[in-house]
């Protein structure tokens, strides 16, 4: 008995339903076309051409679904935000142009004048700059706090306070907050906590099933794991991302076709390069530990970590990425990067290959001096990006920058 192209199609799709997190990341999101197509398509293309004027009016006035223009509907970029709403657990995702735009669209698209934000003090540099230089200009205020003390997320909510802002882990110190113990506060208020989940990935992390109500992603970083493409995407319930959606689909910080496809491509890998990352990262960080030179290693695998209880707790695993102090300031810290030889000097993370910056002068260089110092990002602090290469010769390019100390 033969069967038509259209059922055909119906036949080889992939229900997601009851499986595990790794099968999602090879397979979920994934529409094939009648082509049959084993890979994921990219379709690169601006436009969409419709059957009659009828159906682009229904497509144009949202009384028909179906593809308008790329910078709204894409079948390629709708394949990785089915797949991250998947991994995550929410009801939706939306992708953007990067990380930052993640993070804008998110706001922009949810507050509006007089809003306020509550902020962890320990974020992304430019997340700090976001903020406090040019979210304020649309009268959106925020105020920084400890990310450890609950008190201080508690006492910076205001009537106006729409949303609590947070990484965990933070970038570089690897601090952690309580997501669960802030999702009661923040749901208390009636505010929405917003919880940037780029280092653990869902992998590692789903802040969702612990309260949260959003997750912001860099897909630059881990997601796509090659530091091949910049990209970003918000995910969270329907209702807030038809939001997003409608702000991107305005604004246009939107993702491009390739870009989805080199992160749906890294998607497939994601499990195995994290359960790498973070056997080479906690093996590294243990080692430093013992290094003469270093001051003070931050990584919440060390049970020297403050919150190393709560990182068993909330995470399955600790992470690719690690801080440490080294005696002798700014001049002693770059000593050590340039000694390196296999590790690259850069400000990306979450690459499979070993990454070593500056966090002061680079990635958190705009900030203030006094903000640097009470998020405790010092002259002399390295991140280290912990890659899957062989850990002896990880090892081998720490001691060349030991040998500089």
């Amino acid at each position: 008995m033969s069967i038509s192209d259209y059922e055909r199609a119906d036949r080889i799709q992939f229900d997601p339903e009851g499986y595990d997190l790794g099968t999602l990341a090879v397979r979920a999101g994934q529409h094939r076309s009648l082509e049959g197509e084993h890979s994921d398509p990219i379709y690169p293309t601006s436009s969409f051409v419709f059957s009659s004027a009828r159906e682009a009016a229904a497509r144009f006035g949202g009384e028909e679904e179906g593809n308008i223009y790329s910078r709204f509907t894409n079948p390629t970029v709708q394949f990785f935000e089915e797949r991250i709403a998947a991994l995550e657990g929410g009801e939706r995702a939306v992708a953007t142009s990067s990380g930052m735009a993640a993070i804008l669209s998110t706001c922009l698209a949810l507050m509006k004048v007089g809003d306020h934000v509550v902020c962890s003090r320990s974020v992304f540099g430019s997340t700090v700059s976001l903020f406090e230089k040019y979210l304020s200009r649309t009268g959106i205020t925020t105020t920084f706090v400890d990310p450890t003390d609950l008190q201080c997320w508690e006492a910076a909510i205001t009537a106006d306070t729409k949303i609590l802002f947070l990484e965990t882990p933070s970038n570089p110190l690897a601090e952690l907050t309580d997501i669960s113990a802030v999702a009661e506060i923040a749901h208390k208020h009636d505010v929405l906590l917003v919880v940037d989940n780029c280092f653990c990935t869902p992998v590692l992390q789903q802040p969702l099933k612990q309260g949260a109500d959003i997750i912001i992603h860099s897909a630059t970083k881990y997601l796509d794991g090659q530091g091949r493409c910049v990209g970003g995407v918000v995910v969270g319930a329907q209702k807030e991302m038809e939001e997003v959606f409608g702000f991107i689909r305005t604004g246009g910080a939107c993702m491009s076709p390739f870009n989805a496809w080199v992160f749906l491509k890294g998607l497939e890998t994601l499990k195995i390069r994290m359960d790498a990352h973070c056997r080479n990262a906690l093996e590294i960080a243990n080692w430093l530990e013992q290094q003469e030179g270093i001051e003070r290693v931050f990584y919440s695998g060390l049970t020297s970590h403050p919150q190393h209880e709560l990182a068993k707790a909330q995470q399955s695993g600790f992470g690719g990425v690690l801080s440490f102090e080294v005696k002798g300031g700014q001049d002693a810290a770059w000593r050590f990067i340039d000694a390196t030889t296999m590790v690259s000097i850069t400000g990306n993370l979450g690459d499979v290959k070993t990454t070593i910056t500056h966090p002061s002068t680079t990635t958190h260089g705009r900030m203030s001096e006094e903000d640097r110092v009470a998020a405790g990002i010092h002259q002399n602090l390295i991140r280290l990006s912990v890659g899957i290469e062989d850990i002896g010769d990880i090892k081998a390019d720490m001691t060349r920058g030991l040998a500089a100390l």
